[in-house]
């Protein structure tokens, strides 16, 4: 009996029961998130906003390139009036004939035809006075006594010699190709003929009794319409004070150019007024232009939209826009009825004339009347100076009549 106890004891011990449990399953993953909604529509008020807000945080560079600004073969219309000044240049050069009009008394023989006179003569390398007023120059018998306004549109076209034409035209191509790339060729275009118009202008009110051109005026309008971009985005460009500087100095080479005889400094003068007006009038202010791009093939991406805001730029500033316009009008028509009712300046303003011209050993800047007592003999030609006595004798006398009012006019200087 105590040994069956003894074996069911055992048994107990030995069948023990194990239960294994099996994991949960795990949870169902979380619901998708609802895809976002859909970008609002690109409006044009949109990118306005945008656009100057991206303006009051970048800078540009006034002279560096900007991928917005259109390519270098649309700046023809600066080429067009450089190719014309330079045929202007050698026409008139060709109708001097130092060689033959001067007896080859000329600077630079080697160009024959097309040397120039001396430098005693012209210190520009240029043709003479006489060949100047042939060609158009403004002088002042030429508007009062004999009418001849037409003169006013080739008085710009007009250099006073190599020196003239070789530092004008490089300071045009400077300065005229960053404006037509950044404005386009009909503002820049418009500036430049209007400004060189006004110039003109300006420059028959104070106009005297020698021959002098103006083709600089259209250079100073160029640099007047710089000179209002630069104020009127001031705040947009990075390297203003290198441009301010810049500006100033191709102004002051020209303008001293201008002290020289010959060279009209009142055209630049008027030139940059009207310049100055018109960039108000017309260059508006550049824009960023927002992108969107899409991808076309697997290196290229492909201009998909862009914004053009020139509602914006047509309305901006319209205060100032239109007091500088009025003020160019006004500028513009009281010149024409000044300079066709004959009116002089340079009578009444002694001190301008050091202005336009400051005589030096080398030239003179006198413009009164001289008249020489001409003598010939044993085939030489001897004039003197009714003025003052001086005298001069040349071994030729076949001599043209204009030729013989420029020696005069040097030896009673």
């Amino acid at each position: 009996m105590a040994e069956q106890d003894t074996n069911s004891n055992s048994n107990c011990k030995f069948q023990t029961h194990i239960e294994i449990k099996a994991p949960p399953p795990p949870p169902p993953p979380p619901p998708p998130p609802p895809p976002p909604p859909p970008p609002p529509p690109f409006t044009s008020d949109r990118a306005e906003t945008t656009t100057f807000q991206l303006q009051d945080r970048i800078k540009f560079s006034f002279f560096g390139s900007r991928s917005q600004r259109r390519r270098s073969g649309d700046t023809w219309v600066i080429s067009v009036f450089v190719i014309l000044h330079v045929v202007a240049f050698f026409a008139t050069m060709f109708v001097n004939d130092c060689w033959n009009n001067s007896h080859q008394d000329c600077a630079f023989k080697l160009l024959g035809r097309l040397s120039f006179q001396p430098l005693s003569e012209n210190p520009l390398l240029g043709p003479s006075a006489s060949t100047l007023g042939k060609m158009g120059a403004l002088q002042h018998s030429f508007l009062t006594e004999y009418h001849q306004t037409w003169r006013l549109f080739t008085f710009p076209c007009l250099h006073a010699g190599a020196i003239h034409l070789v530092i004008n035209l490089c300071s045009v191509v400077l300065i005229g190709v960053f404006l037509e790339k950044e404005f386009g060729q009909l503002r820049i275009g418009l500036v430049y003929i209007l400004s060189a118009f006004v110039g003109t202008l300006v420059a028959a009110l104070f106009v005297r009794n020698i021959p002098a051109v103006g083709a600089s005026g259209a250079l100073y309008g160029l640099l007047g319409a710089m000179l209002s971009v630069l104020i009127r985005n001031w705040k947009i460009y990075s390297n203003k004070f290198s441009a301010v500087a810049s500006i100033f100095f191709v102004t002051m080479i020209n303008f001293v150019l201008g002290l020289l005889p010959y060279v009209d400094n009142f055209s630049n003068i008027g030139g940059f007024i009207s310049g100055f007006l018109l960039g108000f009038v017309l260059l508006f202010s550049p824009q960023l232009r927002l992108v969107a791009q899409n991808k076309v093939d697997l290196f290229e991406y492909g201009v998909k939209d862009s914004i053009k805001l020139k509602l914006k730029q047509m309305l901006d500033r319209p205060v100032l826009r239109s007091i500088s316009l009025l003020l160019f009008g006004l500028i513009l028509a009281g010149c024409i009825v000044a300079v066709l009712q004959g009116v002089n300046i340079s009578p009444y303003c002694k001190w301008c004339q050091y202005v336009d011209c400051v005589p030096f050993k080398w030239w003179s800047c006198t413009d009164k009347a001289t008249s020489c007592e001409t003598m010939v003999s044993n085939e030489q030609l001897t004039l003197t100076c009714l003025s003052d006595g001086n005298f001069r004798v040349f071994p030729f006398t076949n001599i043209s009549q204009a030729r013989m009012e420029d020696l005069c006019s040097l030896i009673c200087s």
